[in-house]
């Protein structure tokens, strides 16, 4: 996922430093009937400090990030629950066959692992499927917050001299970077000045009593945000 992560921030840093450029270049006044002017070059970065960025933590940690997957979470509560049901309807079927399995005679016993072996794969596909929509839609918001935080991350970076900034959202060896200190880490001042920018309040806290929903890791850990998940894996 980090990849993905990668490819959509190159491309949104892309077109924020572009952009830039040109609200630069349409600042410059030109005169009359010169030749028109080649648009101005991407303003380079000229910083010297390297910084540190878990892209992920930053756009789950977010006001509108965190936000966005309370609302993902609660749409998909009610699959969520169909899921946990079928996988506890499994489990009961395969300990019935650990537990009777020896008294059952040779057709019963053969219809009911071929019960479970439809189930298990009936489940499996749902599972799968469950899982690979709630990628996709998990992908939507990050493309999206990314594309609005990726000004926000290059203007912090040229205000403080920074000329890299790297991904730490995997640790070594999924990713790249082997260490990274907690004195070079930007995520928690960009995500302030995106909550900032972005204008979007911080989602509320649960009322008394009620169950907290799962909510990403705050900004600046190195652990992806996870998404809505069955509650009972299948063993």
């Amino acid at each position: 996922m980090t990849s993905k992560f990668l490819r959509l921030f190159l491309a949104a840093a892309s077109f924020a430093i572009s952009a830039l450029a040109q609200t630069s270049s349409a600042a410059t006044p030109s005169g009359a009937g010169t030749s028109p002017v080649a648009p101005a070059a991407a303003p380079a970065i000229l910083g010297t400090k390297v910084a540190a960025i878990n892209i992920e933590g930053a756009i789950f940690g977010s006001n509108e990030g965190r936000k966005e997957m309370e609302a993902l979470q609660k749409k998909y509560e009610p699959k969520n629950a169909e899921l946990k049901g079928q996988n506890d309807e499994l489990e009961a079927m395969k300990k019935q066959l650990n537990d009777q399995g020896p008294k059952l005679n040779e057709e019963a016993l053969a219809d009911l692992k071929k019960r479970i072996e439809s189930k298990q794969k009936s489940f499996d596909r749902s599972l799968q499927d469950f899982q690979e929509e709630i990628n996709n839609q998990q992908q939507e918001i990050a493309s999206k917050i990314l594309q609005k935080m990726a000004p926000v991350i290059v203007k912090y970076s040229q205000e403080n001299g920074f000329g890299m900034v790297i991904d730490t959202s995997k640790p070594w060896p999924q990713g790249p970077v082997l260490l990274a200190g907690e004195g070079v880490d930007i995520t928690k001042p960009v995500v302030d000045a995106y909550n900032v920018a972005s204008g979007v309040a911080a989602p509320a806290a649960p009322t008394s009593g009620a169950t907290k929903p799962a909510t990403p890791r705050p900004a600046g850990t190195t652990s992806t945000p996870k998404a809505p998940a069955p509650t009972t894996q299948p063993k």
